[in-house]
């Protein structure tokens, strides 16, 4: 183990062992010399960037936490000529998939000289079925699927236990595992790297973090959701379009967010055109007179026509009083469609007072999973295959590579398995949701904090 870190947070990155060979990349070590530099183990920056919260640890005779810089190292665990690699997409397709696959074979091959490199195929359940067989992945066969949506490889969620993956593993005689995925993967990859520990086998696991819901914690962003705030936000002004062509028109839009409104709100701030938007962490009524819908026909008598945002698992217990739906083969918990449910509600509610009212539904899901990454994500994509790449032939294992502060890190696997990131109602993030859609800062009956709607153009 190595690099500890004070309080509560420990960011300490597991190893395999001593590194004894030389990286074959000609990189330099002398800062201010004009040639980029391999990364030290011991280069980390802070956490926490609160100055109070850092005299504070400091104080308290702590080191404040801090995470370990990635980036290629001068000497390695693995002597390349020797590895066998395998990677591994899990879960639902995100933008930048095939990206980030791209990169760990190019960086493997070219910089590192490792050849044989092998593809799961749809998902953990490639380790243990025989159809279709691993894939191996050459430069000439990752040439030019950045270029596409989904998964090349294939996904799925779900999959074998740990003592069956890692089986597959020592029987391959793998040396570095990359999975690439969501909370769901990362738990899998805790385990597998547990029962590695178990059998004292020397085998890296690096996980990149896959999520368009934004979800997994101490990174800045997972990959694919600028896309899918980009994409998303088409969806939101196509909504205000048809909201704006018909008398008291509604256009309601459902995006991704199982618990956390990340998407939902910056797609309705990069749109500037929702008027209400509802997502798992802020707790809404329906009914009674601080309810949404009350606040939504006020917002058509005054404008005549609105817009709404909802997260997908905003407002599930309107949908699952009994929680019988039970969960998916990645065990989150299966929703309910909030966004017809809303609809009809919506619907009701206006016949009800005799208003004549015209909602349109847009839920643009899969097309926004399935598509190419934008530039930006496209580079985030880039870099964390090359820095999955480079902890792994380092020894460094049960790690995650991610960007925090905007420098890219390592983070443990431990550290985030059992955690899910989630929108602050008290973060900035959420008060710039408030006044761009001028809803009140509470739609609750029993605390009715905020003003009435404000009209927005």
């Amino acid at each position: 183990m190595s690099g500890n870190t004070g309080g509560e947070l420990d960011f300490s990155i597991e190893t395999l062992g001593p590194a004894r060979h030389a990286s074959p990349m000609a990189l330099g070590s002398q800062p201010g010399d004009g040639i980029v530099d391999f990364v030290d183990d011991g280069q980390r920056i802070l956490f926490d960037l609160d100055l109070a919260t850092i005299r504070e640890e400091l104080t308290a005779g702590h080191e404040p936490a801090a995470l370990e810089l990635a980036g290629p190292r001068s000497r390695l665990h693995f002597r390349p000529s020797e590895v066998r690699a395998a990677i591994v997409t899990t879960g639902g397709l995100c933008p930048g998939i095939n990206d980030v696959v791209r990169s760990i074979v190019l960086t493997l091959n070219w910089h590192y000289g490792v050849r044989e490199i092998v593809g799961i195929r749809y998902g953990l359940r490639g380790f243990v079925e025989p159809h279709p067989p691993p894939r191996p992945l050459k430069p000439e066969d990752v040439r030019s699927v950045h270029r596409e949506g989904g998964s090349f490889l294939g996904s799925s969620r779900g999959g074998p236990t740990a003592k069956e993956i890692v089986d597959f593993l020592d029987r391959e005689a793998i040396a570095t595992l990359f999975m690439i995925g969501g909370d769901g993967t990362m738990k899998a990859a805790l385990a597998i790297s547990e029962e590695i520990s178990r059998r004292g086998l020397a085998i890296a696991v690096v996980g990149v973090p896959k999520t368009i819901d934004n979800d997994i914690p101490f990174v800045d962003a997972t990959f694919g959701m600028i896309t899918a705030v980009s994409l998303a936000r088409q969806a939101v002004d196509a909504a205000h379009a048809e909201a704006q062509g018909a008398l008291n028109g509604v256009g309601l839009v459902r995006l991704m967010g199982r618990e956390s409104g990340f998407i939902a709100a910056q797609s309705a701030l990069a749109s500037g055109e929702a008027n209400f938007v509802l997502i798992p962490e802020v707790p809404f009524d329906l009914d009674g007179p601080h309810g949404f819908l009350a606040c939504l026909h006020r917002r058509l008598v005054s404008r005549h026509h609105a817009v709404v945002v909802v997260a997908e698992g905003a407002g599930q217990h309107y949908l699952d009083e009994d929680g019988s739906r039970g969960c998916d083969a990645s065990g989150n918990p299966v929703l309910g469609d909030i966004g017809r449910y809303l609809r009809g509600r919506i619907v009701a509610h206006f016949a009800e007072h005799g208003v004549p009212v015209t909602v349109k539904y847009i839920d643009p899901s899969y097309m926004i999973r399935s598509a190419p990454p934008t530039a930006s994500d496209a580079i985030y994509c880039q870099q964390l295959g090359q820095n999955a790449v480079h902890a792994a032939m380092a020894g460094k294992t049960a790690l995650m590579v991610g960007r925090v502060h905007g420098q890219q890190v390592h983070v443990p696997i431990r550290a985030v398995a059992n955690r899910r990131r989630k929108l602050d109602p008290e973060h900035p993030l959420w008060r710039s949701v408030l006044q761009s859609t001028g809803q009140p800062v509470r739609m609750i009956n029993e605390d009715p904090a905020g003003p009435a709607v404000t009209p927005h153009p």
